[in-house]
C-alpha cells in the first residue's frame, strides 16, 4: 500500500482523490506507525477539494459521494495521536475558507457533522491545537448568512433551542490569549451581523445573555489594572518610564479595542443588545467605579485614580454611540457627589479645593477666605421654577464637600487642578461638545453648548412664532432660557431613570438654574485656566479650543473683569519672552514663534480637538528626563523657552480674539534687517549662509589662543566672535601665514548661550558653554524621530581658551558680550510690534469705537 501511494501520478486529478479517499477509508485506526499517511491524505484532500471548486465540479461531487466529510469524523473518533487532530482541523479550515460554491458550503455544514466537530472534547491544554480549534471555529462563522446559519442551530417551535458554535465560542470570549479573545469577538460579530431574529433572541436570553454583563465585567478588570500601571508611573515618574509607557499604550489600545467591540455589537441592530450593554455599563463600571473616582479615594475596596476615570469616561462617550448611554452619564454629572457613595462610607480623596463660582450679582474675585460662593439651585419639583441661592464651602486640604455636583467637579480641575486633571476635563467637555447622540438641552444645562448652536436654535423658535424664542434671539442677555431647562426634555427623562431605574438621588440639583448661569461658570473657569503658569502649553491649547467652540465668533464677549485678567497674564507672558531674548535660544526664537503661531491658530480653530483621550495618561515625553540632561543645560533652557513661547502665542491670539479680530495669518514681527551698519560679519568678509567649515575669513580683532581638544594635544587657533542679524557664532580658525590677515575656519559653534566667564584662578582662561545649533523637537527630521535624538546632540560642550595674557582674554570676552549683545537687539527689533501689546489695542479700540463698560448688574449679558 506504501509503495502505490508514493507512484507518480497526476497530483490534481480525480482519480488522485478517489485514490486517497480509498485508502483513507481502509484506515480503521490512526497510531504512531500510519499517522503520517493519514496526515498527508488529509491535506492533500484540502488540497484537491479546493483545486476542485474552482476547476472541476466532479471533485465535491465525488467527495460528497463518499461522505468523506463522515469519513473525517471517523478518523477523528479511532484517531491516538495529537498531530491527526491539528490535521484535521486545519484540513477543514482550508475548506471552508476556499470553497466559492453555496452548495458545497451547505453539504459541509449539513448532517450534524460540522456540530460534532465543534463540541468534541479536545484536549484544548495543547496552545497549538487550540489555535487550530479557534481558527476552525472562525473560518465557519465567515461563511454564516440566514442561510447557512440555519444548517448550524437546532430549533423547536420556530425557536432556537441550541447553537454549539455559539456557545462553544463563548467559552474563550476570556481567554488570557489576546489572539483567541481576538478571533472570539470576530466569530460573535459575525453571528450578530447575520440578523437571523430567532438566533438574536437566542443570544438575548438567559443564561446566554450573561455574555454581554460578563464582557462589562471583564472590560471592568481591564480598566482597574490599567489603572494601577497609571498609578504606578505617577509614583514612580523617573523608573524605567519607557517600560510604563509601552505597557500603559498597551493596556490603552486593549481597552479602547474592547470598547469599539461594544459599538460593533450594538452596530448589529439586535433588540435589546444596545440595553443590555449600556445597563451593564452604566452598573458595574460608571457609577459605583469611574463618577465617584473623581474625588473619593476608595470604591469597594477597589482604587481608581481620577485621571484614568477622566480618559475611561471620554472614551465610552467617544467609541459607544448609545443615545441612552451619553444622556445619562451626562445627566449624572448634574448628581452630587455623595449620590455615589457606596453605602457602607467612603474616604475623601484628599482632593484639591473646589473652585469657586461667583453668583451673577457677584463681583468675580470678591470670595473671603474662609469660603467659596458656589451656586446651588434646589430643585424639588422638576416643573417649577429654580431658586438660586449661594452656599459656603469651605476650603480644606484633605476635605471635598460631596454635595458638590460632579459638573461642578469638572469645572474645579479646570480652575485649580493639576495638569493631567485639567487635560482629563476639558477632554470630557471636550467630548461632550462633539457626541452627536447628546441632546442639545443637555450641553446648553451644562453650560457648553456653543454660541452658533443657541442662536440657530433661538432663530427656529422665532421662525415658527414662539415668542420666547423671538425675544431671547433678540435680547441683551442672549440666554437660551430665561428660568433654566425647559420640560420635558432628554434630560427630564433621563434624571428620572437615574432616580427610578439605577436608585440615584438627591435632595437638591442645580440643574434647574439658568444654562447662562452655568455658561459663565464654564467660561469664568477657562479664563482662570489661562492665568495659571503650572499647566502645560498643550493643555491650555486644548482650553482655547474649548473656549473657540464656545463663543465662535469673532465679537468674543467677555466681562471687564476676565479681559483684565487675560491682559495681566499676558503681560507677565511677555515680560518673561523679553528675557528670553537676552536668554540661551535668542537665534531660534524668530522661527519658533512663526512656527507655533501657525500651530496654535489651527489648533484652535480645529473643527475637533487634536488631542485623543488616551493623551490623558500618555504625556508626551520629554528629553530632559532622559540622559542626564540637567535642568540647566541648554537643552532644559530650550524646552522651557519654546513652551514659554507656546503659552505667549496662545494668550497673544486669546487677546486678539478678545476685541473681536480675526487671527492673523502670521504673528506681525518685523523681517530681518536688509543691511547692517559697521560689523565684525561685514569686516570677516561672512556671507548670510554664516561661517562654513573650511572657508576663509579674515581675522579682523581675532584674538589669538591655545584649546585643547584631546588630552595633551593643544592647538593654536584665532578666536572670533561674529553676529549677524539674529544668527551668531564663536568661531577657531586657523591663520595662514602666506596669505595674512586670513584663516581657515576649523570649528564653529552657536554664539547664543555661551555664557562666557574667565577662570577663577588663571585669569588668561575664558570658559565658553557651547549648545547644540538647533532643537530635536525644532528640526525633527535632522535628529530622527522625536525622543530617539543622540544623546551626544543634547550634550553641552565645554571650550576652554587659553590667551596670552589676561588683556587679550578680556578682549574676547568684550568680543562675544557685544556680539550677542546685538544678536539680542536684532531679535528684540523684529519682535517689538508682536510686544507693543498697548499699541495693537489702542489702534484696534478706535476702529472699533468707544470702549465697553461693565457693572456688576451687567456682569453675565457682558459675558454672552
Amino acid at each position: 500500500m506504501w509503495f502505490s501511494f508514493w507512484k507518480s501520478r497526476d497530483r490534481f486529478s480525480l482519480d488522485e482523490l478517489r485514490y486517497l479517499t480509498d485508502q483513507l477509508i481502509k484506515v480503521q485506526i490512526v497510531n504512531e506507525v500510519n499517522k503520517d499517511f493519514v496526515i498527508e491524505a488529509l491535506r492533500s484532500i484540502a488540497e484537491l477539494i479546493t483545486y476542485g471548486d474552482q476547476h472541476d465540479s466532479t471533485f465535491f461531487e465525488f467527495f460528497m459521494e463518499k461522505q468523506v466529510m463522515g469519513e473525517f469524523v471517523r478518523i477523528l473518533k479511532v484517531s491516538r495521536t495529537m498531530t491527526v487532530s491539528l490535521q484535521l482541523l486545519q484540513t477543514i479550515s482550508i475548506m471552508i475558507q476556499n470553497l466559492k460554491n453555496e452548495h458545497a458550503i451547505y453539504y459541509m455544514f449539513s448532517n450534524e457533522h460540522m456540530n460534532y466537530l465543534i463540541t468534541y472534547s479536545f484536549d484544548f491544554q495543547n496552545e497549538e491545537l487550540l489555535s487550530y480549534y479557534i481558527s476552525f471555529l472562525r473560518a465557519i462563522s465567515g461563511k454564516l448568512d440566514r442561510n447557512t446559519i440555519s444548517l448550524l442551530v437546532k430549533t423547536q417551535n420556530d425557536e432556537v433551542v441550541s447553537f454549539p458554535l455559539y456557545v462553544e465560542a463563548i467559552r474563550f470570549a476570556f481567554h488570557e490569549e489576546s489572539m483567541v479573545r481576538t478571533a472570539i469577538r470576530a466569530l460573535t460579530l459575525n453571528v450578530y451581523h447575520v440578523g437571523d431574529e430567532s438566533v438574536n433572541r437566542y443570544v438575548t436570553s438567559a443564561p446566554h445573555a450573561d455574555y454581554f454583563s460578563n464582557l462589562v465585567t471583564f472590560f471592568r478588570k481591564q480598566c482597574i489594572n490599567l489603572n494601577a500601571l497609571v498609578s504606578d508611573s505617577m509614583k514612580n515618574p523617573g523608573a524605567e518610564s519607557a517600560d510604563t509607557t509601552a505597557l500603559i499604550s498597551a493596556a490603552v489600545d486593549e481597552i479602547e479595542d474592547n470598547l469599539y467591540y461594544f459599538s460593533d455589537i450594538i452596530s448589529a441592530g439586535i433588540p435589546d443588545v444596545g440595553r443590555l450593554i449600556t445597563d451593564n455599563i452604566l452598573k458595574l463600571l460608571i457609577f459605583p467605579l469611574l463618577l465617584p473616582s473623581l474625588t473619593i479615594k476608595a470604591v469597594e475596596g477597589i482604587q481608581i485614580g481620577a485621571a484614568t476615570s477622566l480618559y475611561l469616561v471620554c472614551c465610552i462617550l467617544h467609541i459607544v454611540k448609545i443615545k441612552d448611554l451619553a444622556n445619562t452619564i451626562c445627566a449624572a454629572l448634574f448628581f452630587p457627589l455623595d449620590s455615589f457613595f457606596p453605602k457602607s462610607g467612603a474616604k475623601p480623596n484628599g482632593c484639591m479645593p473646589f473652585y469657586g463660582f461667583a453668583h451673577e450679582s457677584q463681583p468675580p474675585g470678591s470670595n473671603t477666605k474662609e469660603g467659596v460662593g458656589i451656586l446651588r439651585v434646589d430643585v424639588t419639583n422638576l416643573s417649577s421654577s429654580p431658586q438660586i441661592h449661594s452656599v459656603d464651602v469651605t476650603r480644606e486640604n484633605d476635605y471635598c464637600d460631596s454635595h458638590l455636583s460632579l459638573r461642578e467637579a469638572l469645572i474645579s480641575y479646570i480652575a485649580s487642578g493639576d495638569d493631567i486633571q485639567v487635560a482629563g476635563s476639558l477632554t470630557v467637555l471636550a467630548t461632550l461638545l462633539q457626541t452627536k447622540e447628546l441632546d442639545e438641552l443637555m450641553l446648553d444645562a451644562l453650560g457648553i453648548l456653543p454660541q452658533r448652536k443657541q442662536h440657530k436654535k433661538l432663530l427656529l423658535q422665532a421662525l415658527v412664532g414662539e415668542v420666547s424664542g423671538e425675544e431671547q434671539l433678540f435680547s441683551s442677555e442672549g440666554s437660551s432660557s430665561k428660568d433654566g431647562i425647559e420640560c420635558g426634555s432628554e434630560l427630564d427623562s433621563s434624571l428620572q431613570k437615574l432616580k427610578e431605574q439605577f436608585g440615584l438621588s438627591c435632595s437638591s440639583l442645580e440643574v434647574r438654574a439658568s444654562p447662562q448661569v452655568h455658561r459663565f461658570q464654564v467660561l469664568d473657569a477657562l479664563v482662570s485656566l489661562f492665568c495659571r503658569s503650572n499647566i502645560s502649553a498643550e493643555t491650555l491649547w486644548y482650553g482655547g479650543w474649548l473656549l473657540r467652540q464656545l463663543l465662535p465668533y469673532s465679537e468674543a464677549e467677555f466681562n471687564s473683569h476676565h479681559l483684565k485678567m487675560l491682559n495681566d497674564s499676558y503681560k507677565n507672558c511677555a515680560t518673561a519672552l523679553l528675557m528670553e531674548i537676552r536668554g540661551v535660544w535668542p537665534d531660534l526664537l524668530v522661527t519658533v514663534l512663526c512656527d507655533e503661531w501657525k500651530r496654535c491658530k489651527r489648533a484652535i480653530e480645529a473643527f475637533a480637538p487634536r488631542k485623543e483621550p488616551k493623551c490623558i495618561l500618555l504625556s508626551s515625553q520629554r528629553f530632559s528626563s532622559e540622559d542626564g540632561i540637567t535642568s540647566d543645560s541648554s537643552f532644559a533652557a530650550g524646552e522651557r523657552m519654546c513652551e514659554l513661547v507656546k503659552v505667549f502665542v496662545l494668550l497673544h491670539q486669546l487677546q486678539i480674539f478678545s476685541l473681536g479680530r480675526t487671527l492673523p495669518e502670521k504673528p506681525p514681527i518685523k523681517p530681518p534687517a536688509d543691511a547692517f551698519e559697521y560689523s565684525r560679519a561685514q569686516s570677516a568678509g561672512l556671507d548670510a549662509a554664516g561661517p562654513k567649515l573650511g572657508t576663509e575669513l579674515r581675522l579682523v580683532d581675532a584674538v589669538p589662543c591655545r584649546i585643547a581638544f584631546e588630552r595633551g594635544k593643544e592647538r593654536h587657533f584665532s578666536f572670533l566672535a561674529i553676529s549677524l542679524g539674529a544668527s551668531g557664532w564663536v568661531v577657531l580658525a586657523e591663520e595662514l601665514p602666506l596669505k595674512e590677515p586670513y584663516g581657515v575656519v576649523r570649528m564653529v559653534a552657536p554664539l547664543a548661550g555661551t555664557n562666557p566667564k574667565p577662570d577663577d584662578r588663571h585669569s588668561r582662561w575664558l570658559h565658553l558653554r557651547i549648545r547644540p545649533s538647533t532643537l530635536p523637537f525644532v528640526e525633527p527630521a535632522r535628529y530622527g524621530a522625536y525622543g530617539k535624538a543622540k544623546t551626544k546632540a543634547l550634550v553641552d560642550g565645554r571650550w576652554t581658551l587659553a590667551f596670552r595674557d589676561e588683556e587679550s582674554c578680556n578682549s574676547a570676552l568684550s568680543m562675544v558680550l557685544e556680539e550677542m549683545n546685538l544678536q539680542s537687539n536684532e531679535v528684540e527689533r523684529r519682535l517689538k510690534p508682536l510686544l507693543d501689546l498697548e499699541n495693537f489695542v489702542e489702534s484696534s479700540n478706535s476702529s472699533r469705537g468707544p470702549p465697553r463698560t461693565s457693572s456688576p448688574h451687567s456682569t453675565l449679558s457682558n459675558s454672552f
